[in-house]
């Protein structure tokens, strides 16, 4: 398989991950605001955290038009991951709970490395 399908494979594959998580943080869900709680995070700042989710999946989607844009994408989902792991690592939760933000952030390094090859 070529750099190409597999980006764009990768891409809605992501997309599909990150939009309705990033969507139900901005809708401050119940079991959201229970994240955010756990985290110690306001509500205000979590659907921030699901806005950023939302415009990433998006640049996401956009990257086979645009290359750079997903790019900057695929980097900006893989800090806010980065960021998760840590979080949930901080407030003391085992490491399998950190495990999909980790999952997450090698997706998304792995995305920015095929669109590049592409």
């Amino acid at each position: 398989m070529s750099a190409r399908p597999a980006s764009l494979a990768l891409a809605v594959v992501l997309a599909l991950d990150f939009l309705p998580l990033g969507a139900a943080k901005i809708a401050a869900l119940p079991f959201m605001r229970r994240a955010a709680a756990h985290l110690g995070m306001t509500t205000g700042r979590y659907r921030v955290v699901g806005a950023l989710e939302v415009a990433g999946a998006a640049g996401l989607l956009l990257g086979p038009v645009s290359a750079p844009l997903g790019t900057a994408a695929a980097g900006g989902l893989a800090l806010l991951m980065a960021g998760a792991a840590v979080a949930h690592l901080r407030r003391g939760d085992p490491p399998a709970r950190a495990l999909p933000a980790a999952v997450l952030f090698v997706a998304t390094l792995a995305y920015a490395w095929l669109s590049a090859a592409a």
